[in-house]
């Protein structure tokens, strides 16, 4: 089985986040993604980060008729900060090596990955798939990759594919830009603003009626 971790805080989630996860299952031949908003973010301040409960059920409603799609509250289990590397011990503690993870992430976040919680061990537990994103320069991505992760690592640029001394795999695929941000859609709902057409029509309305941003 290769399963998809696709985590973030998803405040809200969005179509930005929805067809990027969807083309990472058709490149990847994923089997399921699982979407991982993450409870307690280490790299927010929590205090100002809408509840995890009313993410959760934002991203379940998103997600609801999709059939390769899911959603897990795993990082809502730990009390302490929702650290990525924490999820993927978890993960790779059920499964084994019977299923193959791909964690899939920006490139922005790629790029800043050495202030992750134990980092380099990430790549020992999973593949990663990494997601283009506007206004970031992929050309990074290799120089990041040897300096800060694997300095052994072999980058092959015709096949994007950057391969960790684990036998891991690092991922990176040109997907479809969709220039929508959560923090834009918080600011259109705390404006009364519309929010058609920036993300499925059941978390609009799970937005208006809770009056979620204001």
């Amino acid at each position: 089985m290769r399963l998809g971790l696709f985590g973030g805080t998803f405040n809200p989630i969005h179509y930005g986040h929805l067809r990027a996860a969807e083309e990472a299952v058709e490149i990847l031949q994923l089997q399921r993604l699982l979407f991982i908003p993450a409870a307690r973010p280490p790299h927010k301040n929590t205090k100002t980060v809408t509840p995890f409960a009313i993410r959760l059920a934002m991203t379940r409603l998103a997600v609801a008729e999709i059939p390769h799609f899911d959603v897990s509250d795993i990082e809502n289990q730990r009390p302490e900060k929702s650290y990525s590397i924490e999820t993927l011990r978890l993960f790779r503690r059920q499964f084994g090596s019977e299923v193959e993870i791909f964690f899939i992430v920006g490139l922005d976040a790629m790029l800043e990955i050495d202030t992750w919680k134990d980092y380099q061990d990430l790549f020992t537990l999973s593949h990663f798939f990494v997601l283009d994103r506007p206004g970031y320069d992929p050309c990074d991505l290799e120089r990041i990759l040897r300096r800060k992760v694997d300095p052994q690592g072999v980058y092959q640029a015709d096949a994007r594919v950057f391969q960790h001394s684990s036998g891991n795999c690092i991922y990176f695929r040109p997907t479809t830009h969709l220039d929508i941000s959560s923090s834009r859609i918080r600011l259109l709902a705390s404006r009364g603003q519309s929010l058609r057409f920036l993300l499925p029509e059941e978390v609009r309305r799970f937005i208006l009626d809770n009056k979620v941003y204001g």
